[in-house]
């Protein structure tokens, strides 16, 4: 840690509560501005920290994809929510890359990740419609993340992993089944703090 990576925590510690803010008070600018100062700044925490090894170059590559998802799933439209799925798609098979790096999965990890694939996807089978194809693929590729993660002995990134997935189930909560401010309200800091956790872990 040194004072630039200080800085872009306090950085993203501030962006997370003006977004939070942003979404209760239901001010659809100003939680678009602070939602790309908190994604800029786990890029530029990942950055001071150093990207020297292919490990930390495959995880800053998974935080620019999902800086890009982050921009994409601001907008309402289907064709650009669909461009955000493949952007962390493309995200999770980054940190995929990298995590095989450093660990590897193992069987508890995997028999842990098809009970929960189970369960979410039973919960919101009923509600996807047309989108089931799209949301199969996509949490496919979020439960190898998973456990490939979980493999990992560092706390940083299979933590983070964790984390990741379960904001995943507020996202997918708001989009097909409600729309309500708890989904933010929880999902938000569970996702930037899965970020900032893996940007750490770079170092």
């Amino acid at each position: 840690m040194n004072e630039w990576s200080g800085l872009w925590l306090g950085w993203g510690g501030f962006s997370l509560l003006g977004l939070l803010w942003a979404e209760w008070q239901r001010w659809p600018a100003l939680r678009a501005s602070f939602k790309v100062l908190c994604s800029l700044g786990f890029l530029f925490f990942a950055l001071s920290l150093g990207l020297a090894s292919l490990f930390a170059q495959l995880v800053f590559a998974g935080l620019l994809l999902s800086a890009v998802g982050d921009m994409l799933l601001l907008f309402r439209s289907n064709r650009v929510f669909l461009a955000g799925l493949v952007a962390f798609l493309l995200a999770h098979l980054a940190y995929v890359g990298a995590f095989v790096q450093v660990g590897s999965p193992g069987l508890g990890g995997l028999l842990l990740v098809l009970l929960g694939g189970y369960f979410w996807l039973r919960w919101l089978w009923p509600h996807l419609a047309g989108w089931r194809g799209p949301v199969l693929a996509y949490g496919l590729v979020i439960s190898l993340m998973l456990w490939v993660g979980l493999g990992v002995p560092k706390p940083q990134v299979w933590l983070g992993a964790l984390l990741f997935y379960l904001s995943d189930l507020f996202v997918a909560r708001e989009r097909f089944v409600v729309q309500e401010p708890l989904n933010p309200l929880l999902g938000l800091p569970l996702y930037y703090v899965a970020q900032y956790l893996l940007a750490g872990a770079v170092r």
